[in-house]
């Protein structure tokens, strides 16, 4: 079935601002249907999911029909759903809690091409702990993470990889089962980032490898609400647990604090909005957001394929990173100009890009990107059109 991205634009009222939206790292577009859910649930659910009254029911199966969609777009089993309100706090939390697995003599591998979410929070675990930490490092030309130094990187004392499933600065999406298979050989575990790959690739947790997957529900066009996805739910059991009830088992241990049902009720819908993307998708939702995202990345295929040819004929524009496997995300830098005032002129022509540093993104800096001017960063989400990409390749060329 053809993409049919004008029925896709229907759904999401922000887009008649005049904007053009081409920074989905920063969060996507939110479809109407989940603000909806989002004002419904604070109408409708109890701060507790406990009790008898209608609310707290209504709270429960909130929670739990939000553990069962999360599960169903990365193929998981639902009791091994963590919810909370960010994925940057569930990874500190997840590091906290694993934190006695990582001291003296033991090893971590974390990555350059990752962003601070799944870094900051490995490295404060290392230094308290005395945990020896070593970097898997890309290819200056394509940005690519070559998979052939985790054989080097992971050893006999590796306790966890910290790895992403794709780069929304420069697009790079690493073989994330070549470090699984190596860090399985040696007792360890995989923990991945996957805001960057939802939605753009189909995510299934037991082909990854991963033990862990953290999810970002805004990236995808939810509320703003965070998840991690065990792939074994009784290995919660075997850790430390950090929730104030005493009695917490499964992923309740490591859900720290009450829940914000109404963004759940978001999260749910979002999910949903996801699997339908594809007018034509039927069967199970799990089996809807295949294909929904599978016809996503065919037109997403096309549409990359026009912005790259459009920005290769810019002389002044250089392209960071060309990895053969990637998300259509993508960095720029314009020769004589910084990132900020090239992100200003294209606010001036109603074009949001992700600008500048990025924070100190360390991938950038490791590039040498962020010491001449920083780069700007933009990428196609569900409701990104071909006039969009041209006019955005259009300003730039004035430059």
């Amino acid at each position: 079935m053809v993409y049919d991205v004008a029925r896709v634009r229907g759904l999401i009222p922000s887009l008649g601002d005049g904007w053009i939206h081409l920074d989905p790292q920063v969060g996507m577009q939110i479809p109407d249907a989940v603000s909806r859910a989002v004002s419904t649930g604070f109408r409708t659910s109890a701060s507790t999911h406990l009790g008898r009254h209608q609310t707290a029911k209504r709270s429960a199966a909130i929670l739990s029909a939000a553990r069962q969609a999360i599960a169903d777009l990365v193929g998981g089993d639902p009791a091994g759903v963590v919810l909370g309100a960010d994925r940057a706090v569930l990874l500190a939390w997840l590091a906290e809690s694993l934190g006695s697995r990582l001291g003296l003599g033991t090893g971590l591998v974390l990555s350059r091409l990752d962003d601070e979410a799944n870094v900051a929070p490995w490295l404060r675990i290392a230094n308290r702990y005395g945990g020896h930490v070593r970097w898997a490092e890309v290819e200056i030309e394509t940005c690519e993470l070559p998979s052939w130094q985790f054989d080097e990187l992971i050893g006999p004392t590796s306790r966890l990889v910290a790895l992403t499933a794709a780069s929304p600065i420069v697009g790079s999406a690493p073989d994330v089962r070549v470090a699984a298979d190596r860090v399985h050989d040696v007792g360890g575990l995989l923990v991945v980032d996957a805001v960057g790959a939802a939605p753009y690739a189909h995510l299934d947790i037991a082909d990854l490898g991963a033990d862990v997957i953290a999810l970002s529900a805004s990236s995808w066009g939810g509320p703003q609400a965070g998840a991690l996805v065990f792939r074994d739910p009784s290995f919660l059991d075997r850790i430390p647990a950090l929730s104030m009830n005493p009695y917490a088992k499964g992923a309740e241990r490591l859900e720290i604090g009450g829940y914000q049902y109404a963004m759940l009720a978001g999260v749910t819908t979002s999910i949903d909005y996801l699997a339908a993307l594809d007018e034509g998708a039927s069967g199970s939702r799990r089996e809807r957001l295949i294909a929904s995202i599978g016809s996503l990345q065919q037109y997403h295929d096309e549409l990359f394929e026009h912005l790259m040819t459009g920005l290769q004929d810019l002389p002044k524009v250089t392209v960071i990173g060309r990895a053969g496997s990637r998300i259509p995300t993508l960095s720029v830098t314009v020769a004589g100009y910084n990132a900020e005032k090239v992100a200003e002129t294209l606010a001036d022509n109603r074009i949001s890009v992700l600008s500048g540093s990025h924070g100190g993104n360390r991938l950038l800096d490791a590039l040498g990107v962020n010491d001449e001017g920083g780069a700007i960063s933009v990428g196609l989400a569900p409701y990104t059109t071909r006039r969009e990409v041209d006019r955005f390749i259009e300003v730039l060329a004035r430059f």
